[in-house]
């Protein structure tokens, strides 16, 4: 049956190459100033790397960063350990997966901003925990271990730096596990018998030190601090570059800026700024961080003459004229081509044929005519080349190389005459869709799972499709490696560049990730098939285990045009008992499975993004009672509760400003607060008593989890509360009933300790430590080791209805389909309610 699905239901989110150069995926071609190619030229004499190491996107030092990569002129990375998968997102209902992939392209963001590489392991972020002991529960240490070994011999820095202390002044399991891996790679590095089987691909690598990035904080206070600052190497990182026109303190601001899922935008700082690094392993440094390490062309041999050559270009380069040093930079490239293979050779290689291209104004781009093909597929790729200089360039021949097709051209280009032409391409029939590399393959809480040895450390995949410029520059034969992109005008944002990838030839997506089954009635679950190519005929069914009956059993269907769909629904009837159980949707298409849907993750600051999940959901029989129908939400950073409670049989009104009158709230049986709400909704401090006349008269308000900083006002209770840091991170930590009569626990759901099993992330977070004594503390839970954390959830009477503060983490336990999570919920809502009450507040809603 065919039916056209509500757009709010329905929403879809829709050997390595020399040194690890960082591709700019859907962005536009680079076009440096004259300025910018003069500290790239620059940076052709500095042979010097540093490696910058944390655990998470946003615990880099970027105004660290910035001064090494752009004042020093070294080679610089970042290596996280993790894409951040575990945080919260304040700019969208992204959480896990996707939420990596936010930050993935942040990180990449920061990186072109502030001139660093990055880099990544294996490791997930799995959430907060309060010791490495409980991190290396989860992660695979010796995988980790393995990445970042492999990340330091391809990467082959001088100098590491890690962000935090392998011990508890790291703040967080994961920040410390970090530092203790770090540690061990830098000696494994080294060590022909540690992960020799990386060794086929790379050498080993000893760093000359490493460093902790340390500061005033984790001495305790100034004065402790004081005692050692002259043990410290110290960095004046304030400085100001003028050819890029800032100072490192404002392109550390404008690149931390680009973590806009954390809300982390900063201010520019100006003026002197020191960092200070403590010795960790390795030859100590004194003043200067790379003491005793040679970072000039003395340290490749027979490089002396190359040296001279570039310095010849950096004295003689024109800002006016960047042109006019390419034959001395060919020179330069002729030199080095002779010297004995190594890495330095390699880098400076690329570098210098970077710097060549950027100095003619060497223009090269290739186009796609739309953002995605699938596998055969016919694609028109146009292709523009000019070169805006006086040098001689010949365009000699055009590959493709994703299909291995070519154009032999043999045309000059002369000064400011475009090329353009446009070639259709087939696409392989083999050509692997551009899911992420890492999300290929189902991995573990702990671990992505990633088989082969080159994707490691990459912080996305290689681009679907590439075009090679094959020139000659003034004799000299040379090739330029270009993404294939799409590229569109929008008529506000004008030119907008998104990746081109390859994608299945049909999707099928489920409107929802969860199914709850509050009682024995069936179910309409919603299925989208969407065409990647054009003419696609199958058959569409959902697959359900023993117990679960699926009406209709399949319904064909046909998509003459590319970007077709349809909708369909299906009717799910539930078994007698409790159950949870995975849904599947299906579409065969020649006799071929086809079990993937279609996810765009589309932000201005990034890169529009594809994944192609699996097309499943989670199904649940739930024994579950509840009092009171009609429930308002005020989204905080963004959550799926309002979803979840949809789910079972809720209706969920958003609140907008202009609804928080007390006559249109007397409405609703509860009204609940998003997470961090008091963070991120300025209103609310306006809103406040309005909220606590509607407790007073009778109503239930439900405030889920706040931060203690950055609250829009000094108390978000009718009665004094402290929110802490308190929290408890294991998910499968122990729940004890401190008020077991208290109607919380048994109204109209019985609740047991059951209830608390199959938790996901972790039980709760920022707990209240401090509440007057007119709330009553209803559960308690702590880490191992930990002494209890009771305030997980307080109930207060305040007038005829109810506040309730609570930092159990229902903002993922709900969309993760945890029975028990919907049960306890359930009573929340339905606190001081009877039968007839509910049923008053629904009958009035109606008149």
């Amino acid at each position: 049956m065919k039916i056209n699905f509500p757009t709010l239901c329905f929403a879809l989110l829709w050997g390595c190459l020399l040194v690890w150069s960082q591709p700019l995926l859907a962005q536009a071609p680079a076009k440096p100033s004259a300025a910018k190619i003069l500290q790239d030229i620059k940076k052709l004499n500095v042979l010097g790397s540093v490696l910058y190491v944390a655990s998470h996107p946003d615990d880099e030092n970027t105004r660290l960063i910035a001064y090494l990569a752009n004042e020093k002129l070294y080679n610089t990375g970042y290596l996280s350990a993790t894409r951040g998968d575990g945080g919260q997102n304040l700019i969208g209902p992204e959480i896990s997966e996707n939420l990596g992939i936010i930050r993935t392209q942040e990180l990449l963001q920061a990186r072109r901003t502030d001139g660093g590489h990055q880099f990544f392991t294996r490791a997930n972020d799995f959430g907060y925990s309060k010791d490495s002991k409980e991190t290396f529960n989860i992660w695979d240490k010796e995988q980790v271990l393995a990445d970042m070994v492999w990340v330091i011999r391809k990467f082959r820095p001088d100098v590491m730096i890690t962000r935090f202390p392998p011990d508890e002044r790291a703040g967080h399991g994961q920040h410390a596990a970090s530092a203790i891996l770090a540690e061990e790679a830098f000696e494994a590095a080294g060590n022909p018998k540690r992960f020799p089987e990386q060794l086929k691909y790379v050498e080993v690598w000893q760093p000359k030190r490493l460093l902790w990035n340390t500061g005033v904080w984790s001495f305790g206070s100034q004065a402790e601090f004081d005692k050692y600052v002259d043990q410290l190497t110290r960095v004046d990182v304030g400085g100001f570059n003028p050819l890029l026109g800032k100072s490192y303190g404002e392109v550390a601001a404008e690149s931390r800026s680009m973590h806009k899922s954390q809300g982390f935008g900063a201010s520019g700082s100006r003026g002197t700024s020191l960092e200070y690094l403590q010795h960790t392993k390795g030859d100590k440094a004194g003043k200067e961080l790379f003491e005793g390490v040679n970072t000039t062309w003395a340290r490749v041999k027979g490089g002396d003459k190359v040296e001279r050559i570039i310095q010849k270009a950096i004295d003689a380069y024109k800002p006016t004229e960047p042109a006019a040093v390419v034959p001395t930079l060919l020179e330069a490239k002729r030199e080095l081509a002779k010297l004995p293979d190594s890495y330095w050779k390699k880098v400076k290689l690329e570098e210098v044929q970077e710097v060549i291209t950027a100095t003619m104004g060497l223009y090269l781009e290739a186009t796609a005519a739309d953002f995605s093909a699938a596998p055969g597929q016919a694609v028109q790729v146009q292709v523009e080349a000019i070169n805006r200089s006086a040098v001689p360039v010949t365009l000699q021949r055009v590959q493709y190389t994703f299909a291995s097709k070519d154009t032999t051209l043999n045309q000059k280009l002369t000064n400011n005459e475009p090329v353009k032409y446009g070639k259709q391409v087939i696409l392989p029939a083999t050509m692997q869709a551009s899911q992420p590399y890492w999300l290929r393959t189902a991995g573990t809480l702990g671990m992505f799972a990633v088989a082969e040895q080159q994707q490691v450390g990459k912080p996305e995949n290689d681009p679907a499709a590439q075009v090679t410029f094959n020139l000659t520059v003034s004799g000299e034969p040379m090739q330029v490696t270009v993404p294939v992109v799409y590229k569109r005008t929008d008529p506000v944002e004008g030119e907008v560049y998104r990746p081109f990838v390859v994608t299945p030839p049909v999707f099928v997506n489920l409107a929802e990730k969860v199914y709850m089954f509050a009682n024995g009635e069936p179910k309409h679950v919603q299925v989208r098939v969407k065409s990647g190519k054009a003419g696609i005929v199958g058959n569409l069914k959902l697959d359900a285990p023993k117990g679960w009956k699926v009406e209709p059993a399949s319904v064909p269907f046909k998509l003459d045009t590319k970007g077709a769909e349809l909708n369909y629904v299906f009717a799910i009837y539930p078994p007698q008992g409790q159950q949870e159980a995975v849904l599947k949707a299906i579409a065969t298409v020649d006799g071929k499975n086809y079990t993937q849907g279609l996810n765009e993750i589309s932000y201005s600051h990034i890169p529009a993004q594809i994944t192609y999940p699996e097309a499943t959901a989670k199904i649940v029989k739930l024994d579950l009672k509840k009092k009171g129908q009609k429930v308002a939400y005020v989204m905080g950073a963004g959550d799926d509760v309002p979803l979840s409670l949809q789910q079972i049989g809720y209706d969920v009104t958003m609140l907008k400003d202009e609804n928080m009158r007390l006559d249109y709230l007397q409405q609703f049986d509860a009204i609940i607060l998003g997470v961090r709400a008091y963070n991120t909704v300025d209103r609310l401090k306006h809103h406040q008593a309005t909220l606590l006349e509607y407790v007073k008269n009778g109503g239930n308000l439900i405030v889920q989890y706040n931060t203690n900083h950055s609250l829009v006002m000094p108390n978000v209770g009718p009665y004094q509360l402290k929110l802490s840091r308190d929290r408890v991170t294991v998910e499968e930590a122990e729940v004890r009933f401190l008020e077991p009569n208290h109607p919380v626990l048994n109204t109209p759901n019985k609740i047991t300790q059951k209830d608390f099993e199959g938790w996901v992330q972790e039980r709760g977070l920022y707990f209240p430590n401090e509440w007057s004594k007119e709330y009553t503390a209803i559960l308690s839970s702590n880490d191992p080791g930990e002494p209890a954390r009771n305030g997980g959830l307080l109930v207060a009477k305040y007038g005829k209805g109810h506040y309730i503060y609570t930092g159990y983490s229902w903002f993922r336990e709900l969309p993760a389909g945890v029975p028990g999570a919907y049960r306890l919920f359930a009573n929340l809502i339905s606190l001081g309610k009877s039968d007839d009450t509910a049923g008053s507040k629904a009958q009035n809603a109606v008149n």
